[in-house]
């Protein structure tokens, strides 16, 4: 063929301004040009794009990429139009397109100008594109993401199963499958259902030596931990993926609070927000995005620093996948994980409903980033092992367990229990029911294969689940035990595993981190009796009551005692720590905080203290929609009453909430409405009552007023009070 003839580097440079080919790149192109069908498993990163590029610029007729990703259709098509002179040379069809697009895309295919068309699965199966494809010549088809088609891949997409049989409707042509993380239960699964058994296999290195990998303990702190680990990372790039919405919006405010520039991308947004959070990510005016796992798919920003799991990911390949998003650039990637069991069980709950067999394979998948996630063993060699790849070294000096190596015992014996009760058992069980056997528990499951009469039942009951669990993990990494993944995790024994069994060798495990008794850490100190510095509430009181006596305003209405106790716990010495005190707003801080902050800072330096350099967490008030809609309202001069009715919460509850604002420093002027209901002799008296009080305790005002007045109207008047003497 006179394809061989090509200088592949020439074109590339051509093309694409590239001196080399990285990899396996170029052997690739050369099988594809070929006319051989191609399956390729390269990380994220290792430049699959370019494996079906450029082919299509070199082969005549037009190349079909089918992609799941609008967003990354897109992305695809803009770069490819900045390599060539001609915009119709790369066209995407899909459900955003009008039909004016749409025309515009046939005609340029049809006059040969187009050499890639990028379409989603869904387009592909539509009558009137088969119809017209078939008219068109076909250079080659490109599957890209191809784990979608399995139903053990992490992003099982049902629409990927009718690929094959449309291809062969529309006409032959040499396939190409491409995807960054596949088992090889998952790469079995795709060949087979692309019809492409025969195809020649590329296989790059999973291993990124550039990413550092860390399992953390998950507690009552994330966030605190999340916003210090930013902080010391300053004008870093970095992902934060949650599982849950509401958890990405809840994350992306505290972030926001806390001054780190940072936008939440979830596929229930607006998509003109979200397109705009992630342009804005890609042209870095924003530094974090927090976002669901529909964010990043082929996102193509080199530079980003770190990825951040706060909740543990569905599967090993999702958490590879993201991960794999950080040190494109084979630059610095730091990839932290948050770990708690709870979650598991919450993520298992979800399940519930799905058919049996999904239920199952999702369980597994969870038990498999369970166990990577409690390993003490080097992250890279299970994450490799995983992807069946062996990892040699003994130390990758580039995550969390080899940097800090546990200590090592001996667990020859114990090897040797797990190997005899898994072939007593046929081989024909999963971890935790070998476990219940050797720890002698008598459960419904064993009492049923009759198991508790076997020599082995209870052989290992002076060990813990966590030593039994760690066994298992690292004889499946050492080749002694498989897992027979057709069967949801059996797990079988090895010939290594047979052989260990007669001739038994020294074999040392790392015991397993322990999250559980990790999981609650004491909550920061946040106010509360318990830390208060009694000297320092004392001056800070004696302070307020002088404030109060030059400004004519109760002490209350400048600091509550809960602000002051919580000052004297953390001591705040600028107007930016005041704010982080509970009950203190921007303007209470402005107002009265300069004294506050200069006595606190006499008093530490005087008596040596030292300051808690814990960083004090802004919350975002979950409500603060509701609160900024009542402000707004207010503005307009809408009725309380109606406000209340509007927000569907009772009269008491919205006072509740206006208190809150006006209390936290913000001004509300309510007069519009008191007019209307209250007379203005009353008002005055209520008013003057707080004037001249030491507290704004409801019930002692009423005691003192009588019974001319009620509780709403004390509190509405305390309101307008607070509001103008205080704010």
């Amino acid at each position: 063929m006179a394809e061989k003839k090509i200088n592949l580097t020439d074109q590339l440079k051509k093309y694409f301004g590239f001196d080399t080919f990285k990899g396996n790149q170029e052997a690739i192109i050369r099988n594809l040009l070929d006319g051989n069908d191609t399956f390729v498993l390269m990380p994220t990163g290792g430049g699959k794009s370019l494996c079906y590029q450029l082919p299509s610029l070199l082969m005549d007729g037009t190349a079909i990429v089918i992609s799941p990703l609008i967003a990354l259709m897109k992305n695809q098509v803009d770069a490819m139009r900045n390599f060539s002179e001609e915009d119709g040379v790369a066209h995407f069809i899909n459900s955003s397109l009008n039909k004016t697009a749409i025309d515009q895309v046939k005609s340029d295919i049809l006059s040969g100008k187009t050499k890639l068309l990028y379409v989603a699965p869904e387009s592909l199966t539509k009558d009137e594109y088969v119809e017209f494809l078939r008219t068109v010549k076909i250079s080659f088809y490109a599957v890209d993401e191809a784990h979608c088609i399995s139903e053990w891949g992490h992003d099982f997409r049902p629409e990927y199963r009718r690929i094959r049989p449309i291809i062969n409707e529309i006409g032959k042509a040499p396939l190409i499958a491409l995807t960054a993380t596949a088992t090889p239960k998952v790469q079995h699964d795709i060949q087979k259902n692309l019809g492409m058994t025969n195809a020649k296999v590329f296989k790059s290195s999973f291993n990124r030596p550039n990413l550092y990998y860390e399992v953390r303990p998950k507690t009552n702190n994330i966030d605190k931990d999340i916003i210090k680990f930013i902080k010391n990372n300053p004008e870093k790039s970095g992902i934060i993926y949650c599982l849950s919405r509401k958890k990405v919006e809840e994350l992306a405010e505290v972030l926001q609070a806390n001054g780190i520039n940072a936008r939440p991308y979830h596929a229930g947004m607006d998509s003109a927000t979200r397109s705009q959070n992630q342009d804005d990510f890609l042209m870095e005016k924003i530094d974090v995005i927090v976002a669901t796992i529909a964010f990043g798919m082929g996102i193509d920003k080199p530079d980003v620093r770190f990825v951040i799991h706060y909740d543990i990911p569905k599967s090993l390949e999702g958490y590879y996948q993201e991960t794999g998003r950080a040190g494109r650039d084979g630059g610095e990637g730091q990839c932290i994980t948050f770990y708690t069991n709870k979650d598991l069980q919450k993520l298992e709950k979800f399940m519930q409903g799905k058919p049996v067999a999904e239920q199952e394979i999702g369980k597994q998948l969870l038990l498999e980033t369970a166990a990577y996630a409690e390993s003490s063993v080097c992250r890279r060699k299970t994450l490799l092992h995983y992807f069946g790849e062996e990892y040699t070294e003994e130390n990758c000096g580039n995550c969390d367990n080899c940097l800090n190596p546990k200590k090592q015992v001996e667990a020859q014996d114990l090897l040797c229990t797990v190997i005899e009760t898994i072939l007593a058992v046929k081989e024909n069980f999963k971890s935790d029911y070998i476990i219940d056997v050797i720890q002698g528990r008598e459960t419904s499951e064993v009492q049923a294969h009759l198991h508790e009469d076997l020599e082995v039942f209870g052989s290992g009951m002076g060990e813990e689940d966590k030593t039994w669990n760690a066994v298992i993990r690292q004889a499946l990494i050492a080749g002694y035990l498989s897992k027979d993944i057709e069967n949801y995790g059996l797990l079988k024994v090895t010939d290594e595993g047979k052989k260990f069994l007669k001739h038994p060798k020294s074999f040392k495990i790392t015991e397993d981190n322990d999250f559980e008794e990790m999981e609650e850490e004491a909550p920061a100190r946040g106010g509360g009796a318990c830390a208060v510095d009694p000297a320092l509430y004392s001056m800070l009181k004696d302070l307020r009551k002088k404030m109060s006596k030059h400004l004519e305003v109760p002490p209350y209405v400048i600091f509550q005692d809960p602000s002051l106790e919580a000052m004297a716990t953390i001591y705040p010495i600028t107007l930016e720590e005041l704010q982080n005190i509970p009950g203190v707003g921007a303007g209470k801080a402005k107002r009265y905080g300069e004294e506050f902050c200069k006595l606190i800072k006499r008093h530490c330096e005087e008596n040596e203290i030292e300051r808690p350099e814990d960083l004090r967490v802004r919350t975002v008030a979950n409500k603060s929609k509701m609160k900024v809609a009542i402000i707004q309202a207010i503005d307009r001069k809408v009725a309380l009453d109606d406000i209340a009715v509007s927000k569907g919460i009772e009269f008491d509850e919205l006072l509740d909430e206006i208190e809150a604002i006006v209390y936290s420093g913000t001004k509300l002027n309510i007069d519009y409405f008191l007019e209307e209901i209250m007379d203005e002799d009353h008002m005055l008296d209520i008013y003057d009552y707080f004037k001249e009080s030491t507290t704004d305790n409801i019930d002692d005002a009423l005691e003192e007023l009588g019974d001319d007045f009620t509780e709403e109207e004390v509190r509405l008047v305390r309101i307008k009070f607070i509001s103008e003497m205080a704010n």
